[in-house]
């Protein structure tokens, strides 16, 4: 049986040199293969000591029980500071929570249930963009399920389309932002001092100021919307006039900006890849593809579905979180150790890195069954069901859970529903997959596919 694209591990040591120069071309293969068994592995470099940490009991100490102290790694934001600013995607501590705060109302289920409609818009804003590109040719599918996750972000932030001008002129410069963006900053290998600059690319503090700037733009025409009283009903209004129950203070226009960037980066990358890869496996799969397109064709017989019938694709919503496990879109997390630890029968500094892999989790060979394989069945057995809930973090979880998870669960499978009902999906032999890690898991040379109308 054929098993889905993953890249190869790295074969015995190497030196610190070599391994820089493999993670910034890949992270994933540039990691050993016996991480896919090892409960723990440890690193050190002569600036700091690291340990990834496969173990679930671990995995639970660093994200449930105990999380404040496993801040996340100051290391994380050097490289995304230039966009991200001061969101709580990097924050810790007090900062984080006020933010949390603030930010976790705007998608608890009843408003997951106000946000459908303009996701749902988003879908057919897709289906309309694939219809013309439904040839037979071949065309990468990764730049299709960006536009689509973007169009969503917009929709349901803002109110607006992926054709509005600020809107395609975010998406625009953000496509450009993530080529001129390394994997690595000087800043993430050395401690330097705050006050050391971090020699950013120019292309890289460009387009980060151009999308702040747009985004600001956007912002401050919102704050004047919900003044006069004219603001739409979405996630943007929801969040700029939600008061921190503890302090009263709300977002201001550049706090807005630094939190409305990290929606864009997490809300439209991670669904990007994760659509782009979900579909590269039904072509692969096509039983499985076809199995979606018929459970579309029942709940969507009586016209455009429901906020309600979301829980009816079962196959989608399964072939989704099948997805998640084995291309999770954010393939490792860093927390840093606030205090002297011990794991495992061994000292942990304080300090120290600790890294959680959902990419090896997902795939450890002593947690999962066929580790390798794409089985959206295996959630209905006993092994699936006891990873599912020890050894699957696609949005981390504990107090850091992102704060999407459940937005994610709906739009994935409702989009990928949408697509395969109308569209069938068919490998290019020529142009095969093959996943590498930089921010997050995308296609090497992108994902090809051919689409043809489904009769």
């Amino acid at each position: 049986m054929t098993q889905p694209p993953k890249p190869p591990a790295r074969e015995g040591a190497v030196s610190l040199r070599r391994y820089m120069q493999l993670f910034r071309a890949d992270i994933l293969s540039a990691q050993p293969a016996r991480l896919y068994r090892a409960w723990m592995a440890e690193y050190r470099t002569p600036f700091f000591r690291s340990f990834l940490c496969n173990q679930p009991e671990l995995v639970d100490l660093v994200l449930k029980e105990r999380p404040d102290d496993f801040p996340k790694s100051d290391r994380i934001r050097e490289g995304l500071r230039p966009l991200l600013g001061n969101s709580v995607f990097v924050t810790n501590g007090e900062v984080w929570k006020l933010q949390r705060r603030i930010i976790d109302p705007s998608f608890e289920g009843g408003r997951l249930r106000d946000t459908y409609p303009a996701m749902l818009a988003a879908g057919q804003g897709a289906v309309a963009r694939f219809e013309m590109k439904a040839t037979g040719e071949s065309i990468e599918i990764e730049e299709e399920t960006s536009h689509a996750a973007a169009d969503v972000i917009f929709r349901t932030l803002f109110s607006i389309p992926i054709e509005h001008t600020i809107a395609r002129q975010v998406f625009s410069e953000f496509r450009e932002h993530q080529r001129s963006q390394p994997v690595l900053n000087l800043g993430a290998l050395l401690p330097l001092p705050r006050w050391f600059p971090r020699f950013h690319r120019r292309q890289t503090r460009q387009t980060a100021a151009t999308i702040r700037r747009l985004i600001t733009r956007l912002t401050a025409e919102r704050m004047a919307e919900i003044e006069a009283g004219t603001a739409p009903d979405d996630l943007a209004t929801k969040i700029m006039t939600t008061a921190d129950p503890l302090t009263g203070e709300r977002f201001s226009t550049e706090e807005m900006v630094d939190q409305v960037a990290i929606f864009f980066l997490a809300g439209h990358e991670t669904s990007a890849s994760a659509l782009a890869w979900a579909l590269y496996l039904l072509a692969l799969y096509p039983d499985w593809q076809d199995r979606i397109a018929d459970e579309a064709h029942q709940v969507y017989a009586t016209g455009n579905p429901g906020f309600s019938d979301i829980g009816k694709l079962r196959v989608a919503r399964d072939v989704f979180r099948e997805t998640l496990r084995l291309y999770p879109p954010v393939p490792m997390m860093v927390r840093e150790a606030a205090c002297p630890e011990r794991f495992r029968d061994r000292d942990v500094p304080k300090g120290s890195q600790i890294v959680l892999s959902p990419w090896h989790l997902h795939r450890h060979e002593r947690l999962w069954e066929r580790p390798d394989d794409f089985d959206p069945a295996r959630f209905a057995t006993e092994n699936g069901k006891g990873c599912l809930r020890s050894a699957y973090i696609p949005f981390s979880a504990g107090q850091r859970v992102c704060t999407g998870a459940g937005f994610a669960m709906i739009e994935g499978p409702l989009i990928l529903s949408m697509l395969v009902k109308g569209f069938r999906f068919d490998l290019d032999p020529e142009r095969p997959a093959m996943p590498v890690a930089h921010l997050t898991v995308r296609g090497k040379d992108g994902i090809w596919l051919k689409i043809t109308p489904r009769g």
